[in-house]
């Protein structure tokens, strides 16, 4: 493989040395500037809830009488999270490339699945951290009911992994930061501000309501809505199958292009 990622590991069995190794080096990079990539997303979040809060929150509806601050409260965490999952694993292949230092990690013994797990499951942390941090400010302000923690668990680390993998899908594709932003602003940016974190779905017209149901992201959003509020606009099984398919998919995709070598040079 043009990439360095090792396809004769099999039959050697997982190198978890290895992926523990790069797990803490991806968790270190970020906690290395925790008040930029933890901090930063914490306080933006709430400033959306402050705005958002008193510009609409006496006159924007919401599904099952859930006041518009408990309703709209779980869709910014969740955007927090997703948005910093992205960002921890685009981020770390795209300097690491243009930087020059991927190559250290192409000489590791890392098969191209034991890779992509230990940037993943990075990208799951941060993304985790800043939305635990986020739940808990917000609590302080809004009431927040727990109605399935379980639920809310699930959607939390697998809209996480999601978008952790469509980091690997962007820093792989992305030579320089144009790129980078070009995906963050025209992809990750619509996925989630357009997936029901503000609004109620249910609420809009035709064709704009098909379109929002056509977003992966909404039933991620929805689904941890309903776990903390106990109310949801589409079926929780539903969001459970979406996650869980995406990423599969997404998984089987990462892992062939990190086999294969595709642009992990510059």
């Amino acid at each position: 493989m043009e990439s360095g990622l090792s396809a004769t590991r099999l039959g050697e069995g997982v190198n978890w040395i290895g992926v523990t190794t790069l797990y803490r080096r991806e968790v270190q990079r970020f906690l290395a500037v925790a008040a930029q990539t933890v901090g930063g997303p914490v306080v933006s979040t709430l400033l959306f809830l402050a705005v958002f809060g008193v510009a609409l929150g006496r006159h924007a509806p919401a599904p099952g009488g859930v006041p518009y601050l408990v309703f709209v409260t779980p869709g910014l965490v969740m955007m927090a999270m997703l948005q910093n999952a992205y960002a921890n694993t685009s981020s770390s292949l795209l300097v690491a490339k243009v930087q020059g230092n991927i190559v250290d990690l192409l000489l590791a013994p890392l098969g191209p699945g034991e890779f992509l797990t230990g940037m993943a499951l990075g990208g799951v942390t941060r993304g985790i951290l800043v939305g635990a941090l986020t739940a808990l400010a917000a609590a302080l302000f809004v009431p927040l009911p727990l109605a399935n923690l379980a639920l809310c668990l699930f959607y939390a680390v697998g809209g996480s992994l999601l978008f952790a993998l469509l980091g690997v899908l962007g820093g792989l594709w992305a030579q320089k930061m144009d790129h980078q932003a070009a995906v963050t602003n025209f992809i990750i940016a619509p996925l989630t501000l357009l997936s029901g974190t503000f609004y109620a779905v249910s609420t809009l017209s035709e064709p704009f309501r098909s379109i929002a149901y056509a977003d992966p992201v909404f039933y991620i959003v929805d689904g941890f809505r309903h776990g903390i509020t106990g109310h949801s606009e589409a079926s929780p099984l539903a969001g459970i199958l979406v996650v869980l398919v995406a990423n599969g998919l997404l998984g089987v995709l990462c892992h062939r292009l990190l086999a294969s070598g595709w642009r992990l040079r510059q």
